[in-house]
């Protein structure tokens, strides 16, 4: 092999693997949080949380290999023809073909990749991960429930418990037990007890009906006391009281993470498998149970081949980016990728509908562009007006980033940073402080203009990415593009919030191996500067972004997340959605000290007073359905348990309960209270009023809102209410901290990121950005197990949040240190 090939080769593909790894990272990162839920709930070993990830990559590698391909070639080649390499190379008579043929040895190779990874590997991939997933679903027992929290996670059971203690042999002991079991929903049994141990009994997950769909714990409780009421005669009633009992329990199917996606079983067949069902002769004109076989198979071979047509249409637009380099390539990359999928997933939507057949569709987009690749080479061979208007736009773009971030002080901006000098020794006189100096100014200039450049570049990334996704679903529903083009607009705010801290990062390489390599950095040093004064303007700079990120995820965040979900929700075709929880069916009283007064009922005799017993008792409802707007109860039961002994007082029962305005008013019911082991008393009636029942319409209708939905008083509230009312708190609790330790990290990848940039020398911005995705993609899994670790309540809140903050910043303060000042 030539040298000029090797060159030519080496830049290509250098550009190619970071593309690789930077689109395969933004693909898998939406996994990232499930697949370390399972680690950290220990529904999974590591192991298993490594082969998940294995399995996971084909899958993506089969879109991504043929992007990396294009980014490779467009960045590669528009650095060299940057610095006129590629014209030195044409002047020593290499022609097109010359360049098609080196490049084309990438892409060949990128084919033959993808041609395993979509024929071989990524079926046996998928296949392992659904058997995975399956075998998981019975280890998956181990829940952790939270005192004071209604779980709902069993099988025709729902539990509460007040107090939760560990213990050794992963079993757990509870105090305060308070089981329903809802095989009879209109009356559920009622078991209390004072203790429980909760074993974990894997091995008895398939001994019950259904046992692949979830496993068995066993629940042994002590010194507890059983109710049964029946339905249809609610004057028998059974009670029996216990020392020891054992109670199996099934956890419920929605227990089982899933990280695979839903089309992940017809991923999984064989190609030949694929080829025979997809040969199933149609039964009649709209049979199409062939079809999506079809559409799997041509697809298997459509992305490897997309290779050489991404190719074909790279390297003429490489070859003509002049003098405006990676700028035009990354713009150009961005907008091809972003046609390429666009017209592919198209197509494979009207193959799907059946307007075309799946060939057609399948390989519209290949063809297409194998088209204009061969119209391009021919233009870059012969000349033509095509490449000029690509060569302007790329020159045009190259004008405007030198403009944006020139140094020449003679330039047009040279009266503008006179003004700016001025207006700085002003603020300094004004508040008698020695900063920002000029050096300070031209510092943190050149570190904004490549922060604004990055966020820029993500935003789109992001936004392009996200169009791929609802692609199917706006060509489905026939969403307007007024619609789409809305939500990707409230979408902005959230992209600009989720990618500042790493923008952060990238800039701050970017901007110190800037500086490194023209030896700026060594000049300021010369005179004397230190270090740490050159770093201190950015580092400011990184300060107000994380004060300004957190001002803007308080303020407009919230707003702008609750439009683009109600505009995603008319994407998709969902219903007018509803914050209302109409399945949240069991809900914990408000807890005081005040005494309850008398109970007022009216009953087949008139109306009769009862003395209330003293003390308030904690209080849990049930009810089968609760009209919101009519604040009306069917079917409700409420259960008052002595709060010292968790054993039942008092159960009432109405078929009805309405809301007057000040009481709740129960129609055609009785109630029952208790003494021990006995039924003190027992009352029908047709109509009750129980005045010391405070809890008002308002708290029955709780919200379920996202947390990113929120602002940090609105979630605290919101958290407060909840948690009184008996629900899972604990992930809001963590999001509630990360509210305040989110913005944090922006400062905490600027301090890391400077002893990086230092450290690069003159090795160029590509490495500057690979080590970025690096850092970046460190803290996200070292970030996610942490929140993971929260979520189950492994660790607190605090902890769950601040400790990446805690542990990266002290790293990058470490490293920092450690650098010659």
């Amino acid at each position: 092999m030539r040298l000029l090939t090797r060159y030519i080769l080496r830049e290509v593909s250098s550009h190619a693997v970071l593309g690789g790894v930077l689109f395969t990272f933004v693909l898998f990162m939406q996994h990232l949080s499930d697949i370390l839920g399972l680690a950290v709930r220990n529904s999974a070993s590591l192991g298993d949380v490594c082969r998940i990830i294995l399995y996971m990559l084909p899958n993506t590698l089969t879109v991504t290999i043929p992007m990396a391909i294009l980014v490779g070639i467009l960045l590669g080649l528009s650095r060299l023809a940057a610095d006129s390499e590629i014209t030195a190379m044409r002047a020593s008579g290499m022609g097109v073909l010359g360049f098609v043929r080196i490049v084309s040895i990438l892409a060949i190779a990128g084919m033959a990749a993808g041609l395993v990874n979509s024929i071989w590997l990524a079926p046996r991939s998928a296949a392992a991960l659904l058997g995975l997933e399956s075998s998981l679903k019975s280890s998956q027992a181990s829940f952790e429930v939270q005192p004071r929290v209604f779980y709902e996670d069993l099988k025709n059971y729902v539990l509460y418990v007040q107090e939760v203690k560990p213990a050794l042999g992963g079993a757990s002991i509870w105090k305060h037990v308070f089981l329903a079991d809802l095989s009879d929903p209109e009356s559920p049994h009622i078991t209390t007890a004072d203790k429980a141990v909760v074993v974990n009994d894997p091995g008895s997950a398939n001994a019950l009906p259904g046992g692949a769909d979830g496993a068995t714990i066993r629940l042994h409780l002590l010194d507890g006391t059983q109710h049964q009421v029946s339905a249809s005669n609610p004057g028998q009633y059974d009670i029996s009281t216990f020392t020891t009992t054992d109670i199996p329990l099934q956890t419920g199917v929605q227990n089982g993470t899933r990280v695979s996606r839903s089309d992940t079983p017809i991923h999984a067949l064989s190609l030949a498998e694929v080829y025979q069902l997809s040969r199933v002769a149609p039964k009649d004109a709209k049979d199409f149970s062939s079809r999506p076989f079809l559409i799997e198979l041509n697809s298997r071979f459509s992305y490897p081949f997309a290779c050489i047509v991404l190719m074909l249409v790279g390297v003429p637009l490489g070859l003509s980016s002049k003098r405006s380099g990676r700028s035009t390539g990354i713009v150009l990359a961005i907008a091809l990728v972003f046609v390429y999928y666009l017209t592919s997933l198209v197509g494979v939507a009207f193959a799907k509908s059946g307007k075309v057949s799946p060939f057609v569709g399948v390989w519209s987009a290949n063809l297409i562009f194998l088209v204009a690749g061969v119209l391009l080479l021919q233009q870059l061979s012969r000349g033509g007006i095509a490449l000029n208007i690509f060569a302007s736009v790329g020159q045009w773009l190259g004008r405007m980033l030198e403009r944006m971030m020139s140094r020449d002080e003679d330039g047009p901006g040279a009266a503008e940073r006179v003004t700016m000098a001025q207006r700085l020794a002003i603020f300094r006189a004004t508040l008698h402080i020695r900063f920002p100096l000029l050096l300070d100014d031209y510092v943190m200039r050149e570190f904004v203009t490549n922060f604004f450049f990055v966020l820029s570049s993500f935003a789109v990334l992001f936004i392009v990415f996200t169009f791929f996704e609802l692609i199917g679903d706006i060509i489905r529903n026939r969403t307007a593009l007024v619609t789409v083009g809305e939500y990707l607009v409230n979408l902005i705010p959230y992209i600009i919030s989720a990618v500042t801290p790493l923008c952060a990062l990238v800039a701050v390489l970017v901007t110190f191996g800037a500086l490194n390599r023209s030896s700026e950095l060594t000049a300021m040093k010369a005179t004397g500067i230190s270090l740490y004064r050159v770093v201190a303007p950015v580092l400011v700079i990184a300060a107000v972004l994380a004060a300004s990120l957190f001002a803007f995820d308080e303020y407009y965040l919230p707003g702008a997340n609750r439009r683009q979900e109600a505009l995603r929700a008319v994407i998709k075709n969902k219903p007018a959605q509803t914050f209302l929880r109409p399945d949240r069916k069991w809900i914990s009283g408000q807890t005081g000290s005040t005494a309850v007064p008398a109970v007022t009922t009216t009953g087949k005799s008139g109306r009769i007073v009862q003395p209330a017993a003293a003390g308030e008792p904690a209080r849990i409802f049930y009810y089968q359905f609760f009209d919101s707007n009519k604040d009306v109860f069917a079917n409700l039961t409420v259960f008052e348990l002595e709060p010292d002994t968790f054993v039942l007082r008092r159960r009432i029962f109405a078929s009805s309960v309405r809301w007057d305005g000040h009481n709740w008013i129960f129609d055609q019911g009785w109630q029952r209270t208790f003494a021990g082991e006995t039924v003190g008393t027992y009352e029908p009636f047709a109509v009750a009023e129980f005045p010391e029942i405070k809890e008002q319409p308002s708290y029955f209708k709780k919200e379920d809102l996202q947390s990113q939905e929120m602002s940090f008083a609105e979630l605290s509230d919101y958290i407060g209410d909840l948690k009184q009312s008996g629900f899972d708190t604990m992930r809001l609790r963590v999001q509630l901290m990360k509210k305040i330790a989110y913005p944090v990290v922006t400062l905490v990848m600027a301090i890391l990121a400077v002893p990086f940039a230092l450290s690069m020398g003159k090795r160029g911005s590509l490495v500057g950005i690979s080590t970025a995705i690096g850092l970046a993609i460190s803290y996200w899994v070292v970030a996610g197990l942490f929140e993971a670790m929260g979520n189950v309540n492994t660790l607190p809140p605090v902890l769950a949040a601040w400790s990446p903050d805690v542990l990266f910043g002290i790293a990058g303060a470490y490293l920092l240190l450690r650098t010659p000042t």
